[in-house]
């Protein structure tokens, strides 16, 4: 069975046992169960259920396998023959969510 899901303002299309790279959910640590909510498309072929924005009683379970930090980027901005040279780094916090059921 498929989903849409949307999760922090992005959508994701998943079925059971995908594995997700998403923004780090706030108080959370290896092996919590996070329950999702906001479907916005629930099942396969002629069977498939739409939302108006959400599908009422479908939820998505997914376990958090690991909380890490994303590749650091770097910024640099500069403006030629002013002397102005700026540097910044930026790591993204990322949780690492398996999917573990479809409910809908």
């Amino acid at each position: 069975m498929k989903a849409t899901i949307q999760t922090q303002g992005r959508q994701f299309i998943v079925t059971e046992g995908d594995v997700l790279f998403v923004n780090r959910y706030k108080d959370t640590q290896a092996g919590d169960t996070v329950t999702l909510d906001k479907v916005l498309c629930v099942g396969e072929g002629a069977e498939t259920k739409f939302g108006a924005p959400y599908v009422e009683g479908a939820s998505v379970a997914a376990t958090i396998l690991e909380n890490k930090r994303d590749k650091k980027v770097i910024i640099h901005k500069m403006k030629r023959r002013h002397g102005y040279r700026r540097t910044r780094g930026h790591r993204q916090e990322l949780s690492v969510i398996k999917i573990e059921s479809i409910n809908g």
